[in-house]
């Protein structure tokens, strides 16, 4: 009987020596790897922007000839979707700004010379679609709709407003940065056509254009 547990347990030492060798060459289940992750343009999204404008304003009429140009700050809110189909990005975009352009000038002939004329404007917005192509989270893209805005002529004291309808175009870089959130530089040109400045403010209707040239910074949240 001794002679028989000794036997078995010689037995049992060797098996379990041998078997993390056996373990070791038996076949293992394939390692797979995990699936990329790609960022989504799909979707609504809502943000922020600021930037600066700059541009020009020509004054004309019977009498009057001149220019300003005007220069100022904007910062305002952004609503937009997109669809994404592969690596082409497809949005319409709109926003609203208050605007902080504004100059004057006493060159020029008629009201422009003497007493001097002024414009400005206090908002600007606009309704664009944009198209783009997207490299993951870099989207680079074109822009062009219409834009909106209020063009203040001020001659003598005098002020006449008219809320004006034109159009924009531009292009622009988006980058997403953390989760749902994104930043972005664009740049836009802006032409808000001409307005009329009545006799009342102007002394005799004036025309006046207002043409712009926007950049801005912005920040973008996107609900998936």
């Amino acid at each position: 009987m001794k002679h028989f547990m000794l036997a078995a347990g010689a037995c049992a030492l060797a098996f379990a020596s041998v078997l993390p060798s056996f373990a070791a060459d038996m076949p293992r289940g394939r390692y797979a790897e995990p699936a990329p992750s790609y960022f989504s343009w799909s979707g609504f999204y809502v943000g922020l922007n600021g930037g600066y404008g700059w541009g020009t304003s020509d004054w004309s009429s019977g009498v009057t000839a001149g220019s300003t140009d005007p220069a100022g700050g904007l910062f305002g809110g952004t609503i937009g979707f997109n669809v994404q189909n592969w690596g082409l990005v497809f949005g319409v975009e709109g926003d609203l700004a208050g605007n902080w352009m504004r100059n004057n000038t006493s060159s020029g002939t008629g009201i422009c010379a003497v007493p001097g004329c002024t414009v400005q404007t206090s908002w600007f917005g606009t309704a664009r679609g944009r198209v783009g192509y997207a490299f993951d989270r870099a989207l680079f893209y074109v822009t062009a709709g219409g834009a909106f805005g209020d063009v203040q002529m001020t001659a003598g004291g005098a002020t006449a407003t008219v809320e004006r309808a034109g159009w924009t175009a531009g292009v622009g870089l988006e980058y997403g940065i953390l989760g749902p959130w994104s930043a972005k530089i664009e740049y836009l040109y802006a032409d808000l056509g001409n307005s009329t400045c009545g006799a009342a403010s102007c002394g005799v209707d004036t025309s006046v254009s207002f043409k712009t040239s926007i950049v801005r910074l912005g920040v973008n949240y996107r609900f998936w």
